[in-house]
């Protein structure tokens, strides 16, 4: 019966999640499209009120830990689904994402994407993706901020394993900005498939950054147990039982 009630409760949530995204881009875009600044505003005020109607309706309250990076820097996060999106863009202050190119041409979010500065990637081509990922991040220079990439490229499930990409160190020795790690444990609680979301606490930790300047190879080397071995701990702390290896 318990499992039953936070099935309803997890489809409420996720239809006034939608709903109030609507309601939002109501509001806001009239704005945003003259300026610029009002996107940002608009896509932080909608992430708040996903975390806090998250906690409300199904119990799953959040929380950032680690230094919040303000500043130009570029963000290598763990991503396990929707909701850890939602927690960084929450509190960094110009966040933008190397994000798939068929997102662009979803309804609200393409064209917020395009507004806060998103960078696209055909993730099909692979070698012409990230030269054209790292020319189109130089472009957009002009546009300071946070940019936020995926190492492995994709949401990962809890518990589940994939190599990450040379793309994120290619365009972290290219831009000659510091990276900021960031571990999460979202999954557990928010999966990347279906509809339960689960009472509990979800976390993204940001790690202490990476300077600028190593080679592709030493910060591959640093990046991937950082994030990997801290997200771990992150599942674990939330009743996840992680396997070695």
């Amino acid at each position: 019966m318990r499992l039953l009630l936070q099935y309803v409760l997890s489809v409420i949530f996720i239809v006034q999640m939608y709903l109030a995204m609507v309601i939002y881009a109501l509001y806001w875009t009239p704005i945003a499209i003259f300026r610029r600044k009002a996107a940002f505003s608009a896509v932080q005020a909608y992430c708040r009120w996903v975390r806090a109607s998250a906690a409300m309706l199904v119990g799953l309250k959040s929380e950032i830990r680690g230094e919040v990076p303000t500043d130009e820097v570029l963000i290598g996060a763990k991503h396990q689904s929707f909701f850890d999106i939602i927690m960084i863009v929450s509190v960094v202050p110009r966040p933008k994402f190397i994000m798939k190119k068929e997102l662009m041409w979803a309804p609200i979010v393409g064209w917020y994407a395009k507004r806060l500065g998103c960078i696209p990637v055909d993730r099909g081509k692979r070698g012409q993706a990230v030269k054209k990922m790292v020319a189109d991040v130089k472009a957009g220079t002009s546009w300071p901020g946070q940019l936020i990439i995926y190492p492995q490229g994709t949401r990962v499930a809890a518990g589940a394993t994939r190599p990450y990409k040379v793309g994120v160190g290619v365009l972290y020795s290219q831009i000659g900005q510091d990276c900021v790690p960031a571990a999460t444990n979202v999954g557990v609680f928010w999966p990347r498939h279906g509809l339960l979301r689960k009472p509990g606490l979800a976390v993204v930790e940001f790690l202490p950054r990476i300077p600028a300047g190593l080679s592709v190879e030493a910060f591959m080397e640093r990046i991937e147990p950082e994030v990997e071995g801290a997200s771990n701990r992150l599942m674990a702390e939330a009743g996840f039982e992680v396997k070695e290896g």
